[in-house]
């Protein structure tokens, strides 16, 4: 063990690069994530029957008669919660301090590959317990994979193995879930920790003196042992007070409403409320993930810097960027739900053009407005206008993803949450 935490570690790190903000331990934790849903993914396994007639019975099995079957499942679940909020926030936090430049580009790709394979992780186990909430989220979202231009059908009828979810579809779920999955994270995690050691370890401020070299044992590892330990009590507390969801048994003959993604599809369903669903569930994901691989290979003018958010101009235009991307977000859903729904409104026009072309080009209008009249009027370098047109879209999409969880009811329509 000693040998493995060494690899992963330089043998001596900076007494600045210690301070807790620099990183919030979050890196740590998600590897720990990963351990612990693998252990207790290998513990579920033997009660676990991927077959849709006796899939719902070995979750109540594990459940109601197996000692501690429940505490084991919510620690599970919770985990798979908790790791997709903390490996964004460490995709986050890596942007943010400009750790994704020059000799770090390759990892960011990595990073970026590890929280595409997290979301899958997640998606996959969401169908297992096959009840009602798991069977109509998962019909939902590989819905969305349908309207993917020239070949969607067909994945999706790939993915599913049918045209509706079967056994082969919980069979699939449960292998890419369970083995596929675990095997690329045990594989890519150490690789992206081993790249941030080849890297000269966390990004410090240019302008800062790195301090003290101190040994890495007992300096930085008794340190993640302490933060492992609180998020250890933490996820326990919470998988002792809250239940893993389980609904009745699935019914393909009942649908749920409304019937919603999952929690981190939820944006993208509510887009399609919006978009055409060319649009929605191709060509705007496809341009943000386009545009989050493209940003550390574009050529800027100064070196990383280190700084949280670069500079005071630079924490100044992500201010803006945040209100900015709020006011149009919420605009939008309220403009497009009670005022004018442009496929209805211009019924002879192609719904790609009314629901499609129309409003992204009344979105980038905005976008172009905002650029041309208040960012070029700080004259921000390129990072931080990159930085700007970031936290624009990942504020964009938290609002989206909120909206669809907490303001849609019964129809998808928009309400207040305790009428949901």
């Amino acid at each position: 063990m000693r040998n493995i935490l060494l690899h992963l570690h330089p043998a001596k790190v900076s007494e600045r690069s210690l301070t807790f903000h620099r990183t919030f331990g979050l890196g740590g934790m998600a590897a720990l994530l990963v351990i612990i849903l693998i252990i207790t993914g290998i513990m579920l396994r033997f009660y676990y029957v991927p077959s849709p007639a006796e899939a719902y019975n070995s979750v109540l099995f594990l459940k109601n008669q197996v000692l501690f079957g429940q505490f084991v499942r919510n620690i599970h679940y919770w985990s798979g919660v908790f790791l997709l909020m903390t490996a964004f926030l460490h995709f986050l936090r890596v942007f943010f301090t400009g750790a994704y430049r020059d000799d770090r580009r390759i990892n960011w790709l990595f990073g970026l590959l590890l929280l595409v394979i997290i979301v899958l992780s997640n998606f996959t186990g969401y169908l297992l317990p096959w009840d009602q909430l798991a069977y109509w989220a998962i019909t939902v979202s590989t819905n969305i994979i349908g309207y993917f231009p020239v070949f969607g059908d067909r994945l999706r009828m790939t993915i599913i193995g049918g045209k509706e979810l079967n056994a082969d579809t919980l069979q699939s779920f449960f292998t890419v879930h369970s083995a596929l999955l675990p095997f690329l994270l045990l594989a890519l995690v150490p690789y992206h920790f081993w790249r941030v050691r080849k890297s000269g370890g966390v990004i410090l401020p240019v302008a800062q003196d790195k301090g003290e070299m101190l040994p890495v044992m007992p300096n930085l590892v008794y340190k993640e042992f302490i933060v492992a330990l609180v998020l250890l009590a933490v996820l326990f507390v919470f998988s002792a007070l809250f239940n893993a969801p389980l609904l009745a048994r699935a019914n393909p003959a009942y649908s749920m409403n409304p019937t919603k993604a999952p929690w981190y599809f939820a944006g993208v369903q509510e887009l399609l409320m919006h978009f055409h669903p060319f649009f929605a569930a191709f060509i705007i994901p496809s341009g943000v993930l386009a545009f989050m691989a493209w940003i550390p290979f574009l050529k800027y003018d100064q070196r990383p810097s280190g700084h949280w958010f670069i500079s005071e101009i630079g924490k100044k235009t992500a201010k803006t960027a945040v209100v900015f991307a709020v006011t149009i977000t919420l605009a939008g859903i309220l403009f497009n739900t009670y005022i004018v729904n442009f496929e209805i409104a211009l019924p002879g026009i192609p719904p790609v053009i009314s629901n499609g072309i129309l409003p992204l080009c009344i979105l980038m209008i905005f976008i172009g407005v905002f650029y041309r009249f208040y960012l070029k009027g700080f004259k921000l370098t390129k990072e931080e206008m990159v930085q700007a047109v970031f936290v624009f879209i990942i504020v964009a999409f938290i609002v989206l993803t909120l909206t669809g969880i907490f303001f849609r009811g019964k129809d998808m329509a928009l309400c207040l949450p305790w009428k949901v």
